[in-house]
């Protein structure tokens, strides 16, 4: 089996950017965003063949990591309201190609991926996530790949690992370090992605640097970053906390509920 993922508002969103700058009136942007969606889930489903498919939409507003950190997103522009009434539509559009929606009131799109992904990968079979957000890039391994729709681009464990020259397993600790800019989670201050980088060769992870005292055996920069880090680590450990997906959340449904019958398939 192989499971076709969608990161729906991903892909939406971006849908409807082009249509809205193409079109004037609003009822043509979201009319030409429905057709842009047939046409892009068409695709995919015809490329990837897959036994599987699921479109995963945002239905928790206020999740864990808004309670742990208020201002989680809050540099987030909101969805167009036009769009936002629509949406009802576009998952109806992908109920036709036999594609069901699936989204929680308490869980965010990206854990409920990241738990049906690396549900799978557990048990060897493949899936591949279509989204553009490189938060995704953590559960690359040999049974997950990430795959940009805009760009035609498959990213691949060793290719993300080439990209930010660190290990799948560090990119956590690496956005905790830095911190991510686009969900206006906050690093630790002066520390951005070429001192990371040089932190993470050095130690390795994050929880090993902080296990360690500054020492004259190390150069006098790498112990100032690493003095730093030890000064903000409850922030670096809440960034962490905030940029980890959460990988097994209770589904509350059998994957074979996600078995793919359309003629698009074939």
């Amino acid at each position: 089996m192989q499971l076709l993922i969608l990161d729906a508002l991903n892909l939406i969103r971006r849908l409807y950017a082009v249509q809205e700058q193409q079109h004037q009136d609003s009822d043509a942007a979201l009319a030409a965003t429905s057709a842009a969606l047939t046409h892009a889930a068409t695709r995919l489903l015809r490329q990837f063949q897959p036994s599987h498919v699921v479109a995963v939409f945002d239905g928790a507003p206020q999740g864990f990591r808004h309670h742990l950190y208020p201002d989680y997103k809050a540099n987030r522009k909101p969805m167009p309201a036009p769009l936002a009434g629509y949406l009802g539509q576009l998952q109806q559009d992908l109920w036709a190609l036999g594609i069901d929606a699936l989204l929680s009131d308490t869980d965010e799109a990206d854990d409920l991926i990241a738990t049906l992904a690396r549900t799978l990968s557990r048990h060897g079979k493949p899936s591949v996530i279509v989204s553009t957000d490189k938060g995704f890039c953590q559960l690359l391994n040999p049974h997950i790949q990430l795959w940009d729709h805009f760009k035609q681009q498959a990213l691949t464990a060793s290719l993300a690992e080439q990209q930010f020259d660190l290990s799948i397993a560090q990119l956590v600790d690496y956005w905790a370090l830095t911190g991510v800019s686009g969900s206006a989670i906050k690093g630790v201050p002066s520390i951005g992605p070429k001192r990371a980088h040089a932190l993470l060769t050095r130690w390795h992870s994050l929880d090993q640097l902080l296990a360690e005292l500054p020492s004259e055996e190390k150069s006098e920069a790498l112990n100032k970053e690493h003095s730093t880090v030890l000064k903000h680590q409850q922030q670096a450990l809440l960034a962490r906390q905030l940029v980890k997906l959460v990988d097994d959340i209770e589904l509350g449904f059998n994957l074979q509920d996600l078995r793919h019958h359309s003629s698009t398939k074939g």
